[in-house]
């Protein structure tokens, strides 16, 4: 299949030749039709398989038809979780969106930047909204943004907004929509939860499911260094030098951890900057355009980074810190091998990480092989937990002493 089956707009087919796509990816095979035809769509589908396009092609094929002669009201609405992954957004629409006759207007509606010039920017008017939900209902609260022409709501990486917290923000801003519109759900993942929402304003959507039997991506080559937690810092310093990474993405549990690498990192001559949840916005989005153009070799970041961040010939990912789970552990080395590309995603394992990451093994279906490099090998022995003390009976009889108690008196 070629992007011509789809019948898009020749404006667009140039946009997608001149972005360097050939052929549809398994979701965009799918969704991209089935959005086109104005279908309610839920599509379950993991990180790196292409799922921004398949959801901003049609949505602008739908921008172009428009026989509207109104211009910059906004039309298509598109939530997102992170501010990272909305600016990431807003920059595919651009990149598809110059080439048509009159491309459209996106605003940013997110957390973290000025909410009064985000008011004033709409007031000038738009045709494609990009938002938090946070912020997008702050908005509304303000009625400071108009989605009464909306028709097409596009609500990405779903399950992630679950986990941070956005069931109830998200069940309100669908109250604040026209209830005759066409709406669209990706997620990674389908919980329960997430099945029960999309009951109460879906009608007959058309499901899409690209999960099988091997749920890591593929193309990553995995690596599992046994380490003890010490010798990680030298360690990831070692590896940077002598195998040359050029470009790596380094995943920390904490805010105060990525701070802390970074300044060793400096230390040993090694262009560095952390990326997490305690930075401004101008900031995050400075880190993040640095490492894209590669002004800064390793990016330390938390999980803020593990989802939907789409960053070009990303060679290295390295779990500094084991992920919580599973499903984070496919997210985060979900940043190499994209675009049928290649990468490496390298654990650090110690002692007290060994069961997890075997549970994280199983949960993936997978087995990595165990290495150690010279000069940092595992030492020691794992802690055995510490057995507390004995529990202290009480001097009260219970229940059942007493009652044997008074049966022996009888």
């Amino acid at each position: 299949m070629t992007f011509d089956a789809f019948g898009l707009s020749k404006d667009l087919l140039t946009a997608v030749e001149r972005a360097g796509y050939v052929t549809p990816t398994p979701v965009q095979a799918q969704a991209i039709p089935a959005i086109l035809k104005g279908r309610d769509l839920i599509a379950q589908s993991k990180t790196g398989t292409g799922k921004t396009a398949a959801f901003v092609l049609p949505a602008l094929q739908s921008f172009e038809d428009t026989k509207d002669p109104q211009r910059k009201i906004i039309k298509v609405l598109i939530l997102v979780p992170t501010r990272e992954l909305a600016i990431q957004v807003a920059d595919v629409i651009k990149v598809f969106g110059r080439s048509l006759a009159r491309p459209p207007r996106t605003s940013l509606l997110l957390g973290g930047l000025n909410i009064d010039l985000q008011i004033r920017n709409l007031h000038h008017g738009a045709d494609i909204a990009v938002a938090t939900p946070g912020r997008l209902l702050d908005l509304i609260r303000r009625k400071a943004v108009g989605l009464a022409s909306l028709s097409l709501l596009v609500v990405d990486e779903a399950d992630k907004m679950f986990d941070m917290g956005f069931a109830d923000e998200l069940a309100e801003v669908l109250k604040a929509l026209p209830v005759k519109r066409q709406n669209v759900l990706f997620s990674a993942t389908l919980p329960e939860k997430i099945v029960s929402l999309t009951q109460t304003f879906m009608n007959e959507p058309v499901r899409v499911a690209m999960e099988d039997a091997a749920p890591l991506v593929s193309g990553v080559h995995q690596r599992a260094i046994e380490v003890n937690r010490n010798n990680r810092g030298p360690l990831l310093r070692h590896l940077i030098i002598s195998e040359r990474w050029e470009y790596v993405l380094v995943f920390v549990a904490t805010i105060r951890g990525a701070d802390m690498l970074v300044v060793k990192l400096r230390n040993a001559g090694i262009m560095a900057n952390a990326l997490h949840g305690a930075m401004t916005q101008t900031q995050r989005t400075s880190v993040l355009r640095e490492f894209k153009t590669k002004e800064i070799k390793v990016l330390v970041s938390t999980d803020l980074m593990a989802r939907g961040i789409d960053v070009d010939q990303l060679s290295y990912v390295v779990n500094y810190d084991l992920p919580r789970s599973a499903n984070d552990h496919i997210h985060r080395i979900g940043r190499t091998a994209r675009a049928g590309k290649t990468g490496v995603a390298v654990s650090f394992i110690g002692h007290e990480d060994q069961a997890h990451f075997r549970l994280i093994e199983k949960r993936t279906r997978t087995r990595v092989p165990r290495e150690a490099v010279a000069g940092f090998e595992l030492t020691g022995e794992a802690l055995l937990p510490e057995k507390g003390p004995a529990p202290v009976k009480s001097h009260r009889m219970s229940k059942k002493d007493r009652a044997r108690a008074l049966a022996g008196g009888a």
